[in-house]
C-alpha cells in the first residue's frame, strides 16, 4: 500500500493535459458552424437594412400634443360651486365652475322689463296713428260736406241776386244767400285746413314709431346681453376630455378674464408633432405609416399628416439671422404632424408626453419588414 499511495499524484498530474487536448479538437469541429452562424446572421442584417433599415427615418424628438383650453370667467362674480374634481373626466357641455348668479338675475328681469316696456309703446303709437288715419278721413269727409254746402250756396246766392235785381225778389234774401255762400267757403277752407293737419301729424306719429321700434330693439339686445351674462355664471366644458390645473377657490371673487381651470382633450383629439432633421426629410410624405414608442404605454401606430411650412427655428420668439457676422451651419428640424390611427389603446396618451416616433420611407410600406420576413421575400423575388 505504501508503494501505490506515491503513484496516484503522477495519474492526476496527466488528466489536464489530456483534457486541453480535448477542447482545441472541439473548438475546430465547432468552428465550421460558428462561421454559418455569422455569415448567416450577417446576411440576414445586412439583407434587412438594406430592404428595410435604411428606408426606416426616426427621431425621440416627438411629443403628444392636443388643444388644451384655459377656461376663465367672461364676468365678475364669486365662484359659488365647484362641479368637478381634479382629472375628472367630462362631456361637452358639462358644467365646471357656478358663480354667483343672483345680480346677473336682477339685471335680466330689468331688461326684460324695459323690452316689454318698449313694445307697449310700439302698441300705443299704432293705436295712435290708426287713430290719426281715422281723424284723416273724417276731415276728409267733412271736406266733401263743406263742398257741396258751398256748391248750394253759391247757387241760391245767385238766384236771389238775380230776382233781386229784377225786382221780383227781395234784397234781404239775396244779402241772406250771399252770407250763405261766403259761410259755405269759409267751412271749405276750414276743412281743408283740418285735413292738412291731420296729414301733417301722421309722419311725426310714424317718426315716434320708428324711434319706438328702435327702443325696443335695443332693449331685445340688452336683454340678449343679460340672458348671455346670466349663462356666463355657469363655466362648462367645451368638448369631452379631463379637467386639470383648477385654480378656482369656492367664494374666491373672480374677474373676466381670470383662468379658472383647464381642459384637455381625448386621445382620438391628440397628435404627435415629430421635429425630424432635414436631412431625415427626404421621401417624407403625407400617409407614410409611423410607429410611435411611448413611455408610458404601448407601441401606438399612426400617419404623417402634414409637414410644417418653415423650420421650428422661424417661428421661436427671435428667429435667426444669418445675413450678418460669422455663419456656422447648424442642421435645422422641421416639425411633422402624426395623426393617431383609430381603433387603438391610446388611453394613457396625455398631452406633453414623450415619443420616439419611426416613418416608413418605403415605397411599400405593407412590404414585410421583419429580418426573416424581408429575407423570405427576397428568395421570394430571386
Amino acid at each position: 500500500m505504501n508503494a501505490q499511495t506515491p503513484q496516484s499524484p503522477a495519474v492526476t498530474q496527466q488528466s489536464p493535459p489530456e483534457t486541453a487536448a480535448r477542447k482545441p479538437s472541439l473548438f475546430r469541429r465547432l468552428r465550421p458552424l460558428i462561421l454559418l452562424v455569422v455569415v448567416l446572421g450577417a446576411a440576414l442584417g445586412g439583407n434587412w437594412w438594406l430592404k428595410v433599415g435604411r428606408h426606416m427615418t426616426s427621431t425621440d424628438n416627438a411629443y403628444v400634443q392636443g388643444d388644451i383650453v384655459l377656461l376663465g370667467a367672461r364676468i365678475e362674480g364669486d365662484v359659488a360651486a365647484i362641479l368637478v374634481a381634479d382629472n375628472q373626466q367630462v362631456e361637452a357641455d358639462q358644467p365646471l365652475i357656478q358663480l354667483e348668479d343672483r345680480d346677473w338675475r336682477a339685471r335680466r328681469d330689468s331688461a326684460a322689463a324695459t323690452l316689454r316696456q318698449a313694445e307697449a309703446g310700439i302698441t300705443t303709437i299704432h293705436a295712435q296713428i290708426e287713430q290719426q288715419r281715422a281723424q284723416i278721413t273724417s276731415t276728409e269727409a267733412q271736406i266733401a260736406q263743406a263742398e257741396a254746402e258751398r256748391v248750394r250756396a253759391t247757387a241760391d246766392a245767385g238766384r236771389y241776386g238775380s230776382l233781386a235785381q229784377s225786382g221780383f225778389g227781395s234784397r234781404e234774401n239775396a244779402e241772406r244767400t250771399t252770407a250763405d255762400r261766403r259761410k259755405a267757403e269759409a267751412s271749405v277752407a276750414a276743412a281743408q285746413a283740418a285735413t292738412a293737419a291731420a296729414r301733417a301729424a301722421l309722419p311725426v306719429l310714424e317718426g315716434q314709431l320708428a324711434t319706438a321700434q328702435g327702443r325696443r330693439q335695443e332693449a331685445a339686445a340688452q336683454l340678449v346681453l343679460a340672458e348671455s351674462n346670466l349663462a356666463y355664471t355657469v363655466i362648462r366644458a367645451p368638448f369631452a376630455g379631463l379637467v386639470g390645473n383648477r385654480s378656482a377657490q369656492l367664494g374666491a371673487h373672480v374677474r373676466p378674464g381670470q383662468n379658472l381651470i383647464a381642459v384637455a382633450p381625448p386621445p382620438e383629439r391628440q397628435w404627435v408633432v415629430a421635429n425630424f432633421k432635414e436631412t431625415q426629410l427626404r421621401g417624407m410624405h403625407p400617409g407614410q405609416p409611423v410607429t410611435l414608442s411611448v413611455d408610458a404605454g404601448p407601441e401606438l401606430h399612426g400617419r404623417v399628416e402634414s409637414l410644417a411650412p418653415a423650420t421650428g427655428s422661424l417661428f421661436s420668439l427671435l428667429p435667426p439671422e444669418n445675413a450678418t457676422g460669422n455663419f456656422t451651419k447648424i442642421v435645422q428640424r422641421v416639425p411633422v404632424r402624426i395623426a393617431l390611427d383609430a381603433g387603438q389603446d391610446a388611453a394613457v396618451l396625455r398631452p406633453g408626453l414623450s415619443v420616439e416616433a419611426r416613418v416608413d420611407l418605403r415605397a411599400d410600406p405593407s412590404a414585410p419588414s421583419g429580418v426573416f420576413a424581408a429575407a423570405a421575400a427576397t428568395l421570394r423575388l430571386r
